[in-house]
């Protein structure tokens, strides 16, 4: 059954443009089968039973003062930011900050020990630390010997 290029076009454009242009559904994001909308009513104790040992430890001892300044601030930053865009960059030192749920969607500049590197927080993040997303050394790039590698770069012309 062939259609011609006329029957075709009528088709595509009979159809309302809203229809036509309809948003790509994403993935729903799911931790440990927990859907991301439940995880932001969870309280900290059931939140902390999903996380690892070390997350769970360090969530029921309490969040010190710097990492509830810090959450502070990023619900500052979402707030004042205007509705569909990214919110300001919140810089810190503090990598061993576990990611929670309410971080989803925030910028974080996290310090790697030189400067700091933006890290927008993503619902897979959850669950980890932010130092985790902010290496501290640059990676080797294995390339040529250089001057006094070893005995026979003697003869290797200078460049």
């Amino acid at each position: 059954m062939s259609a011609s290029y006329g029957e075709l076009e009528s088709v595509l454009f009979s159809q309302p443009e809203d229809q036509i242009k309809k948003r790509r559904p994403f993935k729903k994001f799911f931790y440990r089968g927990v859907d991301l909308d439940q995880l932001l009513d969870m309280k900290v104790d059931q939140l902390a039973s999903l996380f690892n040992s070390r997350a769970r430890r360090t969530l029921i001892r309490g969040l010190k003062q710097k990492h509830q300044t810090l959450l502070k601030k990023l619900r500052k930053s979402k707030k004042e930011c205007p509705q569909g865009e990214k919110p300001s960059v919140v810089k810190t030192h503090l990598r061993n900050m576990i990611v929670l749920p309410e971080m989803v969607g925030s910028v974080v500049g996290v310090y790697n020990g030189k400067t700091y590197n933006s890290v927008e927080i993503r619902p897979e993040m959850i669950g980890h630390y932010l130092g985790e997303f902010s290496i501290t050394y640059k990676p080797v790039k294995h390339g040529r010997p250089g001057i006094g590698a070893t005995h026979s770069s003697r003869f290797i012309p200078l460049k």
